[in-house]
């Protein structure tokens, strides 16, 4: 068919559905937005994606018609819009994913070739609250395995904001006071720079979705084929890295991007196979797991976020296990910590399990697994962790990505608070409890520390 060839001048009742596929089929973005209007539109108008090179042309009766490379096409009130993966051309020069590499993967994430991950997982991808709010450092997530991702990543983007890039303002309204610009580049440059310290500072890999089925992998990923369309990008400078991810952000932080899982992806194939089977030990041999119907993250996806190492303990080096083998715990001081508190544990497990590099990391900021739900702890003076006078009296702020929150927690930390005054407070409401999941979980760092919620009614 002759894309000039307008369809807007034959009436749609006239055409069946066929006939409509087979005019737009010469465009592959359409494929599968479309529906005849019989069948079921809305009377939206498509969002222009990364990659789809669309735009919307209005018309002397006010609707819109869609342009793509130039050509009109149905009007927008007589289509539906729905979720696309944002898209990259084919022609940026990277390589497809093999069938050997996308099955190594595969195995690395789940140790088979047969499960997926789920509709949580899809959905994720790395948004921030409105910029100039109470919350404009923070990403927007939601329950669901991905969430610990997001986390760990909540993290570096605070120590960048903070304490790393160029403007020196280490104050909770430096981080509030963001723009929508200032937010990407600080997305950016925290994903660059996780995926080139799992690369070992060496190199990175990006990985991106491309519109065309670039890979004869077989195995079943999905219905959309999204393995067998990724595309790898290779870096061997940090800056270039940066770059690249910050001209394709669509794809990590659009609505339906799956920006988190290319994350992984990008994450797993900088870290490269090998390295990663260095990292792991007889503890643990991949990446994910399935509990109570989620697929959840490991510690040693954490740990390599956090440290650039895919360590599968949070102990100290290595310690004896069961076997010969020794299991591998965090070997170097993390930038950015981690603290962990279960409600079903003892204290004293707690307090032993996680070892320094971890509970004292170089930022005071801290990814905390409380109850198997993540949340991030962090303070806005440096020195809080390189003198001990600054640790008497301190304040932590606290974000714990609910829906519900809509700024930091303001808490103040006192660690030389008497014992007897801890008892005197035990059991005040008739609780059961001395302290909140929250509290037990700042206890593990600071022993004796008793916690201003200043006004706050404590919710963790």
């Amino acid at each position: 068919m002759d894309p000039e060839i307008s369809v807007q001048e034959q009436n749609p009742l006239e055409l069946d559905l066929n006939e409509i596929t087979k005019k737009l089929l010469f465009l592959d973005q359409w494929r599968g937005v479309f529906r005849y209007y019989r069948l079921g539109s809305s009377h939206t108008t498509p969002q222009n994606h990364v990659g789809s090179h669309l735009s919307v042309e209005e018309t002397g009766d006010g609707s819109g018609v869609l342009q793509s490379q130039g050509r009109r096409q149905l009007p927008s009130s007589r289509v539906c819009s729905v979720p696309r993966v944002p898209t990259i051309s084919s022609k940026l020069h990277g390589f497809p994913i093999s069938p050997a590499m996308a099955a190594m993967l595969q195995r690395s994430l789940f140790g088979n070739l047969n499960q997926v991950l789920g509709g949580d997982w899809r959905k994720a991808h790395f948004k921030f609250h409105d910029p100039f709010s109470d919350l404009a450092f923070a990403l927007q997530v939601e329950k669901g395995g991905a969430q610990s991702i997001q986390m760990a990543v909540q993290g570096s983007i605070i120590k960048y904001l903070l304490f790393t890039r160029e403007r020196k303002d280490c104050s909770l309204r430096s981080l509030c006071n963001l723009s929508q610009r200032e937010q990407e580049q600080a997305l950016a440059v925290v994903l660059a720079g996780i995926l080139w310290a799992a690369g070992a500072a060496q190199k990175a890999i990006v990985c991106l979705v491309t519109k065309d089925i670039r890979s004869t992998s077989t195995l079943d990923y999905s219905s959309d084929n999204f393995m067998e369309r990724l595309q790898l990008f290779e870096f061997s400078e940090k800056e270039a890295t940066e770059k690249f991810v910050y001209d394709h952000l669509q794809c990590f932080k659009g609505e339906g991007s799956y920006g988190v899982i290319l994350f992984l992806y990008s994450l797993v194939l900088s870290r490269t196979f090998e390295r990663l089977q260095k990292d792991l030990d007889t503890t643990t041999t991949h990446l994910l797991q399935s509990q109570a119907g989620l697929v959840l993250c490991r510690q040693a996806v954490l740990n390599l976020i956090l440290t650039g190492r895919a360590s599968p303990n949070v102990f100290n080096s290595y310690e004896e296990g069961r076997s010969e083998e020794a299991l591998h715990g965090v070997l170097t001081r993390s930038d950015i910590g981690y603290l962990q508190w279960s409600k079903n544990a003892s204290d004293s497990h707690q307090l032993s399990q996680v070892g320094s590099m971890l509970k004292t990391p170089t930022f005071p900021i801290w990814l905390c697994n409380i109850n198997g739900n993540y949340s991030i702890l962090f303070c806005t003076n440096r020195q809080l962790l390189s003198d001990w006078k600054m640790e008497r009296v301190f304040d932590l702020y606290f974000y714990s990505g609910h829906p519900s929150q809509k700024k930091p927690v303001h808490l103040t930390i006192d660690t030389h608070s008497h014992h007897w005054e801890g008892e005197h407070h035990e059991d005040k409401h008739g609780s059961g409890r001395r302290f909140s999941s929250l509290e037990m979980a700042i206890r593990t760092k600071w022993r004796e520390a008793t916690v201003n919620w200043n006004g706050t009614t404590p919710f963790f």
